[in-house]
């Protein structure tokens, strides 16, 4: 393994290389075992500190409900033909999500906007605006 590590930091092995083989391999190579139960030393690893810290736990919470919200947002900006995808052609899957995601992006930016200038025109008229409470927002 060290020796498949020092051959991919001096660029000998793309690691694109070593994964599309590693895919392939049967499940009796020595390599793929060794790769495999390192794998499952860090997956343990993590979820030994995701348990005993409580500030890491509250942090993977936290990203995890904004990519939820997200995830949310985007099924809701996804309206033609009920959020479905009817095209066989993975092409025109990925144009679509990727068209998807930039409308989603589109959105947020003029959500953004509009807060923005709702601020400053509260601002401009002399109502306090709490910095705090700003912060909370998100378009």
């Amino acid at each position: 393994m060290m020796r498949v590590v020092v051959l991919i930091k001096v660029g000998k092995v793309m690691s694109s290389t070593l994964l599309r083989k590693l895919s392939s391999y049967s499940k009796k190579n020595r390599l793929y075992q060794a790769f495999l139960e390192l794998g499952k030393v860090v997956r343990t690893m993590f979820l030994l500190q995701y348990i005993s810290n409580a500030r890491m736990h509250s942090e993977t919470s936290a990203i995890t409900n904004i990519v939820e919200k997200y995830h949310h947002f985007l099924h809701w900006v996804f309206f033609g033909k009920d959020g479905v995808i009817t095209e066989n052609d993975p092409i025109e899957q990925e144009k679509r999500l990727k068209y998807l995601d930039l409308l989603a992006s589109a959105v947020i930016l003029q959500n953004s906007v509009d807060m923005s200038l709702a601020i400053q025109t509260l601002t401009a008229q002399g109502y306090p605006v709490n910095h705090r409470f700003v912060a909370s927002l998100s378009p």
